[in-house]
C-alpha cells in the first residue's frame, strides 16, 4: 500500500489571494526573453535554488525525468556556441520555411548566438526517457510533458530571482549530448542562457494576448 502524509498550505483570505495573484501576474508580465547578457557571474547557490524549484514540478508517476546541466566554464560555453551556430546557420539558410523566417523578422535574430558565451551560465535541460540504476532500466512516463512543466517552473524561478533568460532551441541539439558527455538515456530538451541583462539591453515591443483570447469559460 502507498504511504501518505498530512498536507496543508497556509490559509489566505480572499482579499489576500486576489492581491497575491495580482502581484504575481504583474511581475510575471515583466518577464521577457533576453539576448544581451551581462557577463557578471550569478552565485552558484542562487542557481541551485532555481533548479531545486524546477524540480518541484509535477511529473508522470513522480518519475521526475529531467536533468539540469549547468555550464559556467568559458571553454565549454564556447564549444556549445560553435556547435549551436553551425546548426542555426543551416536552419536559417536551408531548413526554415519562408513563413518561419518572416515571423522571426520582428525579433531581429540570425544564426549568430553571442549570448551563449556572454551569459555567465547556461542551463542545458535533458529529458530522461528511462532511468538506469545497477543495470536495471525503469521506464519514465509523459516525459516531454513533465520536462516541459519543469522548464516552466525553472523560467518562473529565474524571473523571480531578478535574472533573465532565453529559451534557446537549436535543432537538432545532439551536440549537447556529446559536449556535455551525457548518457544515452538523456536527450537534450532546451538550452537556457541565464544571467543579468546587459546595461544596453533592448527587447522587441511585443504584445501578449488578452484574457479573452487565451481563456474560454464554460459554466
Amino acid at each position: 500500500m502507498p504511504e501518505f502524509i498530512s498536507y496543508s498550505l497556509p490559509q489566505f483570505t480572499i482579499e489576500d489571494q486576489r492581491a497575491r495573484v495580482q502581484h504575481f501576474y504583474e511581475y510575471s508580465n515583466l518577464r521577457r526573453s533576453v539576448r544581451t547578457f551581462s557577463s557578471a557571474p550569478v552565485p552558484r547557490n542562487i542557481l541551485e535554488m532555481i533548479i531545486l524549484t524546477a524540480g518541484t514540478a509535477p511529473s508522470g508517476a513522480n518519475k521526475q525525468p529531467w536533468r539540469f546541466v549547468v555550464v559556467t566554464d568559458p571553454v565549454t560555453k564556447k564549444n556549445i556556441r560553435i556547435a549551436a551556430e553551425k546548426e542555426e546557420r543551416e536552419n536559417y539558410e536551408h531548413r526554415m520555411s519562408d513563413e518561419w523566417l518572416r515571423d522571426l523578422e520582428p525579433f531581429g535574430t540570425d544564426y549568430h548566438k553571442e549570448f551563449l558565451e556572454t551569459a555567465p551560465a547556461l542551463i542545458a535541460v535533458f529529458s530522461l526517457s528511462y532511468d538506469k540504476t545497477d543495470e536495471q532500466i525503469k521506464k519514465n512516463y509523459y516525459v516531454k510533458e513533465s520536462v516541459g512543466l519543469a522548464c516552466g517552473f525553472l523560467l518562473a524561478a529565474i524571473h523571480h530571482a531578478g535574472l533573465v533568460a532565453l529559451t534557446h532551441t537549436p535543432s537538432p541539439m545532439d551536440f549537447l549530448t556529446k559536449i556535455l558527455q551525457r548518457p544515452e538515456n538523456e536527450k537534450p530538451f532546451l538550452l537556457i542562457p541565464v544571467g543579468y541583462p546587459a546595461k544596453d539591453t533592448m527587447v522587441p515591443d511585443i504584445k501578449r494576448k488578452s484574457l479573452d483570447e487565451i481563456c474560454v469559460w464554460r459554466s
